[in-house]
């Protein structure tokens, strides 16, 4: 079971770096950091959220279990 919680968080936080690149590459985004100098908080979320699913996808695939 915990497997496949690790897998489906792995498939997810992928999915959310993608998003989040996405997000980061578009027009919108390039206005937002030409005036803020920073990129939307949106964007941030999408990424922070796909890499701390992908890091914890990885940590339940690569535990060893008992």
């Amino acid at each position: 079971m915990e497997k496949l919680i690790g897998v489906a968080l792995l498939v997810a936080g992928i999915g959310l770096l993608i998003w989040g690149y996405n997000l980061y590459s578009a027009f919108s985004s390039h206005v937002a950091r030409f005036v803020t100098g920073s990129p939307t908080d949106k964007t941030m979320i999408v990424l922070i959220a796909g890499g701390v699913c992908t890091a914890l996808g990885a940590f339940l695939l690569l535990r060893k279990t008992r």
